[in-house]
This record gives structure tokens, C-alpha cells and sequence, in this order.
């Protein structure tokens, strides 16, 4: 027998913003900035009123909780899709305000023109013009008295039709009357199979990811705060890319800057640092990770529904602890000592540069192990090396780039169980010798240029202080500071007149970082020739390549960027070189673990 999981009901657009006014369906991205432009909002009342279906509106109930008393407490319904439709509604017919994407209220203001019966975004222009009513919401205020604005209209236009007026003002109040379906899901389902039902309804194909579950979850609370918090979420996620919005809050937001989060979120309006630009999945994740041990984000959408795990029963006590610990997560991530402190360890490993991280899940669980261990009260350098080593792993073996909800999960459990001992095993198995003389190279065979390994190679001369190619002076951290070149070693163009395809020539063991001038001064000239001009550099003292103009100097900087010495000397096919090149560099991520 077929149970079905959802019910389909007709409801008048009047009576669906009643139930958003009056909280019965919560709408948890309305105090969030509105993403559609005026342009669509218009568009959606014209389909109205011309009678055009807009979709259905789905939404989920919270379950029924069971309060201290033994009563059952009635979930509120959450609108999981169809919320900026809800939410151009709400602005254009009840004149509702909205947030653009600096978190500024503003009007979005809807013109209609019953002579043309045409609509348009209001500008100057139109509220001049006396054939537009400038403002439709007007039109749907109580106090609208359709004969008085006929007769007021039609003494201003004289040479329109009494009647046609009439008939255009009356499709255009008669929009609330039309129906909208509401498919309202059971709300005993789980949120992957809520998840499923959405992408097989909803025409876009849009996935909703459970960072976005929870987030609803979160914005609909008022009994915990959870509004509050949600908006500190979003707060902080757009201050720590545009420091400059601090001052927005304090002027526009009177009430929030008067809470806790404010404060703890200050110290971003002075910062500058890129390095870590978290979105909201990232400050979901990580506090949920660290502050429950879990790391399925599906398992915080339950605990904050009050899911008891073991009885199956939603209790009420379990929202409220839910919600208190989640709190102590993100207070604890927007920490100014930890983020720094943090920023500060990854930095130290090499990774100076956002641009050098092409792993978040990596960073994620590595500012998850921080505040982990720091809360276990583990000494801070044995906190350093741990969280740099385990980032580093992270990237090398891509241990979170598949399921890596799954495997935060498993970590963050057996980590919490017998930290040190589990840590010390992953890191023991996973970067082995084997890894390092067989596996490494392997994956260093590959013609990415934004491949984890070369990133990590960077790192490596990071920390080494290691010199530019053919620099005397600038460093790789110099280059990678000012956005340097990366160079071919055996020149690109070079190679395609050798016939090798750009998977063969843009292989990263053909990379160095190097001066603009010096990579231009080579040009598209064959290795033997320019390795043969730096010798003769040295011993003639005049520049073409570069600062250096000792030999012994010449070969450290080769060695500092893993370039076979034997250039120097003979002439290496571009396979032997590739080969020999991808053990240097292994060798060398190899030497630079060992000192994180």
C-alpha cells in the first residue's frame, strides 16, 4: 500500500499572505536580502493577472513536540520553496519592505496602467504620468474605495472609458482571489527524503542543500532565539567579506547591534584578510561538528525539530538544548582570538593566499580540529602542529572531497573518543613513504593548474623562504603576494612546435614561480639554450636572466625549486625531465611535512 507523504490544497493568494503575516507559514529567508530584481517582481503580478499559473508553494511542518507537561506542542509550517514569490507578494501588493544585498530595507514598488493594463517598475517618470496608478499596493490596502479612485481617475483622463477602468481595476483587486497550490509535506519525513521530493517537483532542478534545511530551521525559531542567530549567521558571512557593512548594521539595524552576536562579531569592520571567507554552510558545519561531535547536517535539522535519537519522540527539552549548544558553536567560531589564531596557523603552513586553498571542506575541518582541541584544553603548539598536519593530509590524500559529510562525521567521532592515538594512526597510514616515493608522483602527473598538489608544493617553498625561479632576492612568497607569474620551464611554445598537447605542456612539474622579466626574458627559447646562457652568466657576471651571477647560488635556486641539477649540463627529453622533476617535488612536500 502506497503511503502518501504530502497533501495538495487550492489556497486564495490573500489567505497564504495572511497565514505569512500571522506566522503560521514561516517564511525564513524574509529578513534575508531579497535576491530577484523589481523587473521579475513585476513580471509575476503580470502573470496574475493575466490568469498564468506561477507554481506551487511547498511547505513542511515541524513536527509535533512533546513539551515538559506531556502535551503536544503543533509545529509551525516552514515554506521551503516558493519563498521569493511569497516574498514579491508581500512587496508589491502589501507594500511590505524588502532587503537588498547590503541589508538596506527598501521598496520594491509596482506601477499599473488600466488603460494599456500594463505594469511597470514605478520610476519618476511614471508617477507623473496620471494614466499610472504608481503604486498597486494602494489598490489593496483596506482602505481602497474602487468608485472613488474610479471617478478620481477618470476626471484626470477624460478620454478614457468609464467602464473599461472599472474592469481593469477589478481583474487587478480580484489577483488575491487566485488560487495558489500548497503541497504541505508530512511532517514525519526526514529531511533527505524532503530533499527529494523538492528536486523531483521543482521545475529548476535546484538542490537544496541541508545547510539550507537547517537554515530555515534556525530563522523560524523565536522561542530560542534561533532569528536572532540565523541573522548573526548572515551578518557575519557578508562582514568578513565587506569589513565596510559594519557601519550599515549599527545605522539600520538598532536591535541587533543591542545583542551579544554584534559584539562579537565587531572586531571584522577592521579586518581585512581574505583568507577565510566563510558562507553560512561553513559556520553551520563547523560549529555543529566541534560543539556536537556530528557531522551530518541532517542530524542538526532533527535536533533542532527536538528529535530524541534513541526513542524516536520529538521533546521539546532537546530543542531548547539544541539550540543553546548550537549557539555556544557559533559564538565559540566567531571568536576574534580563534579566527586569527586560526588564519594564523594555516598561514604558518605555507597557505598565505586564498587563491591556495581549493579545498573548503579541508579548512572547514581543520578550524573544526582547532576549536575542538583548544576546548579540550590541549596546549596551543601541540594544537598548531596537529590542525596544520591534518589540513595538510586533508588536501594531499582529498580525504573530504567525497562525502564529506560522511567523513566528518566518522572523524570528528573517533577524534572525540581517543584524539591523539587516532590522529597519530590517519597520519601514520595515510602519508606513509609509499605515498610520498610512489602515490604523490603519480598524482603530480597531471596538467591541472589549480591541482591541490601544486598548491601544496607552493606551500612547501612558503615555509622553505625558497627563492623564485632565478631570483636572488624574491621570494615564492613575494610572488605569490603580488599574483606572480607561474612559468613553464620548458616554454609552451616551445613544446607545441615539438607537437605536445596542452595536457603535455601545461603538466604542473613544468611550473615555477617566477619574475615577470625573467619569464619574459626566456621567451619560447629551448631549455639547453637559456640553462646554457645562466652558466655562461656566471661566469661573465652579465645579467640576462635574473640577479644571480654565482654558480653555486645558480644551483641552490635550482634545488629550491626542484629542477634537476643535470640541466646545467645536458640536454634532458621533456618526459625524463617531468619524471625526475615530480620526485624532487614529492621529496620536498615530504621534507615539508615533517616540520608542520
Amino acid at each position: 500500500m502506497i503511503i502518501q507523504k504530502f497533501s495538495v490544497n487550492n489556497h486564495p493568494i490573500q489567505t497564504l499572505l495572511s497565514w505569512v503575516s500571522s506566522n503560521e507559514i514561516a517564511v525564513p529567508e524574509i529578513q534575508r536580502p531579497f535576491v530577484w530584481d523589481a523587473i521579475h517582481v513585476r513580471d509575476l503580478i503580470d502573470s496574475l493577472y493575466r490568469g498564468y499559473p506561477i507554481g506551487y508553494l511547498i511547505t513542511w511542518q515541524n513536527p509535533n513536540v512533546k513539551l515538559r507537561d506531556g502535551t503536544m506542542s503543533k509545529g509551525k509550517k516552514i515554506l521551503i520553496d516558493g519563498q521569493q514569490r511569497v516574498t514579491a507578494l508581500m512587496a508589491a501588493l502589501l507594500g511590505k519592505e524588502i532587503l537588498n544585498k547590503d541589508y538596506k530595507k527598501h521598496r520594491i514598488i509596482i506601477a499599473f496602467n488600466p488603460v494599456e493594463q500594463k505594469f511597470e517598475v514605478s520610476n519618476p517618470f511614471i508617477q507623473r504620468d496620471k494614466r499610472w496608478i504608481p503604486d498597486i499596493s494602494v489598490v489593496f490596502s483596506p482602505e481602497f474605495r474602487t468608485l472613488e479612485k474610479l471617478k478620481e481617475y477618470c476626471n484626470i483622463n477624460p478620454d478614457v472609458k468609464e467602464d473599461d477602468i472599472l474592469n481593469a481595476l477589478d481583474s487587478l483587486k480580484s489577483i488575491i482571489n487566485i488560487p495558489i497550490g500548497l503541497i504541505e509535506l508530512n511532517s514525519e519525513l526526514d529531511i533527505n527524503e524532503v530533499t527529494e521530493i523538492f528536486i523531483r517537483i521543482n521545475s529548476s532542478g535546484v538542490i537544496l542543500s541541508q545547510a539550507d534545511f537547517a537554515m530555515s530551521k534556525i530563522a523560524v525559531d523565536e522561542k530560542y532565539g534561533g532569528n536572532t542567530l540565523r541573522k548573526a549567521i548572515d551578518y557575519f558571512c557578508y562582514l568578513a567579506t565587506t569589513p565596510e557593512f559594519y557601519s550599515q548594521i549599527k545605522e539600520n539595524d538598532k536591535e541587533f547591534t543591542n545583542t551579544e552576536y554584534f559584539n562579537k562579531m565587531a572586531w571584522l569592520k577592521d579586518d581585512r584578510d581574505d583568507l577565510f571567507d566563510p558562507s553560512y554552510t561553513d559556520v553551520l558545519r563547523i560549529s555543529f561538528t566541534y560543539k556536537f561531535k556530528r557531522g551530518r547536517l541532517e542530524d542538526l535539522v532533527s535536533l533542532l525539530s527536538g528529535r530524541d535519537f534513541e526513542t524516536r519522540q520529538y521533546k521539546e527539552e532537546i530543542v531548547e538544548e539544541s539550540f543553546s549548544m548550537l549557539k555556544e558553536g557559533i559564538m565559540d567560531f566567531m571568536n576574534e582570538n580563534n579566527f586569527k589564531k586560526f588564519s594564523m596557523i594555516i598561514r604558518s603552513a605555507g597557505f598565505i593566499d586564498s587563491s591556495m586553498i581549493r579545498s573548503q571542506t579541508a579548512l572547514d575541518f581543520a578550524y573544526t580540529l582547532y576549536l575542538f582541541l583548544k576546548a579540550k584544553g590541549i596546549n596551543q603548539s601541540v594544537i598548531e602542529s596537529y590542525v596544520r598536519k591534518w589540513f595538510v593530509l586533508s588536501i594531499l590524500t582529498s580525504r573530504y572531497s567525497s562525502s564529506p559529510e560522511t567523513t566528518f562525521d566518522y572523524d570528528i567521532k573517533r577524534i572525540d573518543s581517543d584524539p591523539f592515538n587516532y590522529m597519530d594512526n590517519v597520519l601514520l597510514a595515510e602519508l606513509s613513504d609509499s605515498f610520498f616515493e610512489i602515490s604523490l608522483p603519480q598524482q603530480l602527473d597531471t596538467s591541472v593548474g589549480s591541482s591541490p598538489f601544486f598548491n601544496v608544493f607552493l606551500a612547501t617553498q612558503v615555509k622553505f623562504n625558497d627563492k623564485g625561479f632565478l631570483s636572488k632576492d624574491i621570494t615564492v612568497k613575494d610572488l605569490i603576494a603580488i599574483k606572480g607569474d607561474v612559468h613553464h620551464i620548458y616554454p609552451r611554445n616551445y613544446l607545441k612546435k615539438l607537437g605536445y598537447n596542452r595536457g603535455m605542456y601545461n603538466q604542473i612539474a613544468n611550473y615555477v614561480m617566477a619574475q615577470s622579466e625573467i619569464n619574459i626574458a626566456i621567451g619560447d627559447k629551448e631549455p639547453k639554450k637559456y640553462f646554457a646562457e645562466l652558466r655562461e652568466q656566471c661566469n661573465s657576471k652579465e645579467l640576462k636572466y635574473g640577479g644571480i651571477t654565482d654558480f653555486e647560488m645558480l644551483k641552490e635556486n635550482l634545488k629550491m625549486n626542484c629542477i634537476p641539477l643535470e640541466l646545467l649540463d645536458t640536454e634532458m627529453s621533456y618526459e625524463d625531465f617531468l619524471k625526475e622533476r615530480r620526485k624532487l617535488m614529492s621529496n620536498k612536500i615530504k621534507e615539508y611535512f615533517k616540520t608542520l
